[in-house]
């Protein structure tokens, strides 16, 4: 049996799911209410048909009539989203991409989300032939001005409140590398807002370099970082495009919509 091209969309088989598809996404791209004559026209159907399916849907609560003739979409599927919402995990949203992004560069990848002043790493992907010991364990930690992923935090947070988080941590420095001026670290603060991904130029640990994206949820909020850590020698900028395209993939996995 010919298995389906995983790269092409399928049409619903059943016409009236593929009309009641059409029906939602135009309610879908309005705030307010729609009268029937105007779905009907974008949708290209008659008004019979368009209203017996609005009406259908009306009965399980996927639109709602908020006056005789004008159609929104209804609470049902904010119940449903709100479902599918809660279901959804970072890390089980992470872990293929994250296979197939070490697959590729066979180096560390590691999946890290911000907890207080520190960065938590939550998942890693890596193999022996790596050729490389990654000290920090998956529930180990490290401040957010000596990583990648922090940097991504710190990068999200307005003035004060970085200003805040260097006076309670001091930035204390691991390496010669470390940033432990306020100035230097906001200057580097603001390359990684215009370039969107951070690095760790040996900041943590002498010996290995780091490059990370930014995992975002359905809100447009940061999640948790991915990142790439290789020994200083072997770190390939050619690397960061296939990171910030994973991340992205794990982004819109979480109901993230690019603007």
């Amino acid at each position: 049996m010919r298995e389906a091209d995983p790269g092409v969309v399928s049409l619903p088989t059943v016409q009236v799911i593929e009309r009641m598809f059409t029906l939602i996404d135009i309610l879908a791209s309005r705030e307010e209410a729609m009268s029937l004559k105007e779905i009907s026209e974008k949708a290209g159907l008659h008004a019979s048909t368009a209203h017996r399916i609005l009406n259908d849907l009306a009965t399980g609560r996927f639109v709602d009539r908020p006056q005789a003739g004008n159609y929104r979409l209804g609470m049902r599927l904010l119940e449903l989203g709100n479902l599918v919402k809660n279901r959804l995990n970072v890390r089980d949203a992470a872990l293929e991409p994250m296979r197939e992004l070490h697959r590729i560069t066979q180096q560390p990848v590691n999946l890290s989300m911000r907890q207080g002043d520190e960065i938590v790493y939550v998942e890693r992907a890596y193999s022996e032939r790596s050729g490389m010991q990654v000290i920090r364990a998956i529930g180990g930690r490290a401040p957010l001005h000596l990583t990648s992923v922090g940097k991504l935090f710190l990068a999200s947070d307005d003035p004060q409140k970085i200003r805040a988080y260097a006076t309670r941590t001091g930035l204390a420095g691991h390496t010669k590398n470390s940033l432990t001026q306020l100035s230097t670290l906001e200057k580097e603060l603001s390359k990684v807002r215009r370039e969107t991904y951070a690095t760790d130029n040996e900041e943590l640990e002498l010996g290995v370099r780091c490059m990370a994206a930014g995992i975002f949820d359905d809100q447009k909020k940061l999640v948790a970082g991915l990142s790439i850590s290789a020994p200083a020698s072997r770190m390939d900028e050619a690397w960061l495009s296939k990171l910030m395209a994973t991340a992205a993939d794990i982004s819109r996995n979480l109901g993230y919509q690019t603007p």
